[in-house]
């Protein structure tokens, strides 16, 4: 069945599967838990998780002093400044608007910094592709209903343009990081890389929230209720462990533009999840 599918491919096809189907393990977790404490717990996990499970396989790396500011950068950009401002902003747009601005502008985002920092050439072929990948997510998610309401009233004047500018944030802040991690991932195993940045990223977070977010110290007793802890779990097993490790193995490969294609495809699995989902519990 897959004769003449390559590594890479299925790692590919793996990815699209996977985070495809974490926005039900998201939606779960943020409807119960601040949205920065729920996302800094699973990352701070994952990395600690990831860590070890690298040490088990003999992938430890000699940490050289010289990358700690590229490792520092890479985690706040791609997990802190990412997951931060996109749990915080889904609260105050509706999930088409959320959608389009994400997942459109994430290979853009990416393509865009893999150009500026000479890690990828511009080609009419890859132009044409971006075009036509963002032109399939509008025609997909752009709200059809001038009336569809956001997911929480809001909390402020202007929430929904500020939630809607913290999405797109994400979009960049992810593609920045995913080109500066590439040089790290040629140097150490992207089970280390992965490892670290989740567990820096996740810390941040964590720190943010017990800081500034309402109601995070009083989640830390964990009563968040069955559906937020299965969310939680599975965003950090298969969002984290597998989908992650997965994304900086196809990033050291094949590059940020072709491995950031997945925000294609991934949108298109989530919506037939869904739809099975609301099935299910009808």
């Amino acid at each position: 069945m897959f004769a003449g599918v390559n590594k890479n491919q299925l790692r590919f096809l793996m990815l699209c599967a996977i985070w495809g189907s974490t926005w039900i393990g998201t939606k779960a977790g943020i409807e119960a838990v601040p949205p920065l404490l729920f996302a800094g717990t699973r990352f701070t996990a994952a990395g600690v998780l990831l860590l070890l499970y690298a040490s088990t396989r003999g992938e430890r790396a000699r940490f050289k002093i010289q990358d700690g500011f590229r490792f520092a950068a890479v985690s706040i950009l791609m997990i802190t400044l990412c997951y931060g401002p996109l749990f915080w902003g889904m609260q105050y747009i509706d999930s088409g608007t959320a959608a389009v601005l994400e997942m459109s502008l994430t290979p853009i985002a990416l393509l865009v910094f893999a150009l500026l920092l000479n890690e990828e050439k511009l080609d009419v072929r890859r132009i044409l592709a971006i075009a036509l990948g963002v032109s399939g997510l509008i025609v997909l998610f752009w709200p059809t209903s001038p009336n569809t309401s956001s997911p929480t009233s809001e909390a402020f004047s202007g929430a929904s343009i500020w939630g809607g500018l913290a999405v797109a944030s994400a979009a960049f802040t992810y593609g920045c990081g995913s080109v500066l991690a590439r040089p790290l991932l040629r140097a150490y195993p992207a089970l280390f890389v992965a490892g670290v940045t989740t567990l820096v990223g996740g810390i941040v977070l964590l720190i943010a929230a017990l800081a500034f977010e309402p109601g995070a110290i009083s989640a830390l007793s964990g009563n968040w209720g069955t559906f937020a802890w299965l969310g939680w779990f599975f965003l950090v097993i298969f969002g984290s462990l597998i989908g992650y490790t997965t994304f900086m193995r196809l990033l050291r490969d094949i590059g940020a533009s072709r491995a950031g294609s997945y925000a294609f495809v991934s949108p298109v699995i989530a919506v037939a999840l869904g739809a099975a989902f609301f099935v299910t519990c009808h």
